[in-house]
């Protein structure tokens, strides 16, 4: 594994969407890796509240026309993209009628359709690597941000761990302060076997309904490194996070992430 590429999957990013510590973040980081010399992508959600015309989507026929089939039915899978300017950063977004709205909204859908949050990270998750795969593009690390890509490092590292885009790759995965309130759909876990998951993979899960810290402990368990995001992470979480004994970066603090991000990538090369 080489330090080159970079693949980003979050949860949010600006400035699609309203300024807070996740979306900065979700912006920032990867523009930084741009100016250290790195080659980056980046995905996240296609939410209603994205306006499309004044950022500039469009739909990359090439790149759309998959069927996911989740808990036996399907959805097919949109992508469209954007690039930022000044870096030219290019984001693709992850879409779907049946998961992203098509009227425009003033909240995001895992906050205002929770009921379907568990198959919407299952089809963003599975979204995003069908893409990465047509791409042909392989990363050194794969860096997931909020919990809604909190299924990346299983299937990545279990059902795609032989796929040329995916080999190698370290998955990083950054712990926030913001969440979920109650559970996921009592059937998340049996959805997942749908899957292809064993128990032995899921046993963290264990066999009540999901909430917030659980997933994020699921994420900590398959993923190879720990970013702690923000300085307000549950402390229960980052004491799981540090007792995995997996690389563990603490919070760098608002100045100096950047640094401390591309330090922390280079830590992980063999």
């Amino acid at each position: 594994m080489s330090l080159k590429k970079v693949l980003y999957i979050s949860q949010e990013i600006t400035p699609y969407l309203k300024p807070d510590v996740m979306s900065t973040l979700g912006q920032m980081v990867p523009q930084c890796m741009i100016e250290k010399g790195l080659e980056v992508r980046t995905f996240m959600p296609r939410y209603a509240c994205i306006n499309e015309r004044r950022n500039q989507l469009h739909e990359v026929i090439r790149l759309s026309g998959v069927n996911i089939v989740i808990d036996d039915n399907d959805h097919p899978l949109i992508i469209k993209v954007a690039t930022l300017q000044p870096s030219r950063m290019q984001v693709y977004f992850i879409d779907n009628d049946d998961y992203f709205l098509r009227q425009r909204a003033e909240d995001l859908e895992i906050n205002t359709m929770p009921e379907e949050n568990d198959e919407r990270c299952i089809f963003f998750v599975r979204g995003v690597i069908e893409t990465v795969r047509k791409l042909r593009w392989e990363s050194g690390i794969i860096h997931c941000s909020g919990w809604i890509t909190a299924l990346a490092p299983l299937y990545i590292k279990h059902s795609y761990a032989e796929d040329p885009s995916f080999v190698g790759a370290k998955m990083v995965y950054s712990l926030f302060g913001n969440g979920f309130e109650g559970t996921l759909d009592p059937r998340f876990r049996e959805k997942l076997k749908m899957e292809g998951f064993d128990d032995e993979l899921l046993k963290t899960l264990g066999t009540e309904a999901v909430d917030f810290k659980t997933l994020n402990k699921f994420a900590i368990d398959h993923a190879d490194a720990i970013i702690q995001a923000t300085d307000d992470v549950d402390p229960e979480l980052v004491e799981y996070a540090k007792a995995s004994g997996k690389p563990f970066m603490p919070y760098p603090g608002a100045e100096n992430y950047a640094d401390a991000y591309y330090n922390f990538y280079t830590s992980l090369e063999a």
